[in-house]
């Protein structure tokens, strides 16, 4: 089952131990116990959770989940307080029905037709993601459609903020003076009704300073709305892939870009209560706060994975041709090195300014992860620094990034590190990468360059899908 929410962890403990841990604390209802896949960095693998509380959102699953064991004198009290919902539950649904009863009338003939644009409650056969993530976390707002609209000015042309396979990103500010984004669904979206509550559900169960924050979501008729908090900078991709303007992320910034990235993949992977592949990791998915700090965006392809699950497959492959690794785009194959993947391609383009399929720039070079193996064989490795930042660039803090992205991008994904190793990289110049590097000495060019070259034949021959 999934386990219930406001759990005590407690380190460091056997099965054995988390019982008598639970036995021994007379407020102790309830207790769960599980190894898991992945250590965290401090190095602890177990998981003992303690619940000192009222068992609160519990509930069955068909897949995954977790052993609860409850303590006699626990069950007796939800016993008792399933005895008292007995009694309440039919007297509250009367009350309930004569109230609905009065709104009905109320709307038919005191109403206006304002109220038309109030949140849509949920129906028989139909419920609406937004009012299950209001019944589900308390803190998580109700805002009205014609809040939103009036706020965007009608989603007015001159507020669009970007535009993706979704639909747009409009900004808009609220009565209060609160300024927004809101991610609005279009009819011929690429992304529908999953992908929407996929990304509501999700990323309102994620918090880190390095993940956008969602502040709430609206559905009214065939209207789907997610709003975001608003982030001054843009996206990534609008600074590094442009000419004019990509001198203002000099290196120290780009490093601390490189770093906050790599912490948020962190936190879905291992450290979050969902363990999370995000599946479209690319520039135009980080946005910058207002300090130039990135957070990483668009949940919509994100994909949920049991904690003793190492990888999945999949029929239907989504993402950004060039950003998903060779065994997810040719085999459907997802694991956290998949997001690994994408992370290496993402922080070559970082440190070069350059797009992955940028193509020309040696006689042999298909795209950025072939030109930079061979920068690598040739000792040239400097030479892949944007040359509009190399000048204030620490070449040991350069040269560790192309390393570290050139091992995240190897074609074999048990020779990819994880993203609690490339943390601790970045943070530790200590560190020594070179026994983890498979490829340092080969002759034989990068098995990606073939990979990436004959990719669109591949996909069209496939029917992989492009989001």
């Amino acid at each position: 089952m999934k386990v219930p929410d406001n759990f005590l962890h407690v380190r460091r403990r056997s099965f054995d131990e988390c019982k008598e841990e639970c036995r021994n604390n007379c407020s102790c209802v309830a207790y769960a116990y599980s190894s898991m896949s992945n250590m965290d960095i401090d190095g602890d693998a177990t998981r003992c959770l303690v619940w000192l509380g009222d068992l609160i959102d519990m509930e069955n699953c068909t897949q995954g989940g977790e052993n609860l064991y409850v303590r006699a004198n626990g069950l007796r009290g939800i016993e008792r307080k399933i005895n008292t919902l007995q009694i309440l539950l039919p007297a509250m649904s009367s009350l309930l029905m004569l109230t609905c009863t009065g709104l009905i009338w109320i709307r038919g003939f005191g109403g206006n037709k304002g109220s038309k644009n109030l949140w849509r409650r949920p129906t028989l056969g139909h419920t609406s993601p937004c009012n299950e993530l209001a019944d589900r976390n308390t803190e998580f707002p109700s805002l009205r459609f014609r809040e939103i609209a009036a706020a965007t000015n009608n989603f007015s042309e001159s507020s669009i903020l970007g535009q993706g396979g979704f639909g747009y990103v409009y900004k808009g500010t609220l009565e209060d003076g609160s300024v927004i984004a809101v991610k609005r669904f279009s009819a011929g979206s690429t992304q529908g009704e999953v992908e929407f509550k996929n990304e509501a559900f999700l990323i309102a169960k994620l918090q880190h300073r390095n993940l956008v924050k969602l502040q709430g979501c609206c559905t009214h008729e065939d209207e789907k709305l997610l709003i975001y908090e608003y982030l001054p900078n843009g996206s990534l991709d609008a600074f590094i892939f442009n000419d004019k303007i990509k001198s203002l992320l000099n290196w120290p910034v780009r490093f601390e870009i490189i770093k906050g990235i790599a912490r948020g993949l962190l936190y879905l992977h291992q450290d979050s209560r969902l363990m999370m592949i995000h599946r479209d990791l690319k520039a135009g998915n980080i946005l910058l706060d207002a300090q130039m700090s990135p957070k990483i965006s668009d949940f919509g392809t994100a994909r949920i994975f049991d904690v003793n699950v190492h990888q999945e497959y999949t029929d239907r492959v989504v993402g950004t041709f060039g950003h998903m690794s060779p065994e997810y785009a040719m085999e459907g194959i997802i694991s956290e090195k998949s997001d690994v993947y994408s992370f290496g391609v993402l922080l070559l383009e970082i440190v070069s300014g350059l797009k992955i399929g940028t193509t020309g720039l040696t006689k042999h070079s298909h795209n950025l992860i072939d030109y930079t193996w061979s920068l690598w064989k040739d000792g040239n490795m400097l030479n892949l620094v944007d040359s509009s930042i190399v000048e204030g660039c620490s070449l040991d803090e350069a040269l560790r990034c192309i390393h570290i992205g050139l091992l995240s991008v190897q074609n074999k994904p048990n020779t990819r590190p994880l993203m609690s190793w490339v943390v601790s990289s970045l943070d530790n110049e200590a560190m020594d990468l070179g026994l983890k590097f498979r490829y340092q000495r080969s002759s034989e060019p990068n098995p990606n360059i073939r990979y990436f070259a004959n990719f669109a034949n591949f996909g069209n021959h496939f029917g992989f899908n492009r989001i």
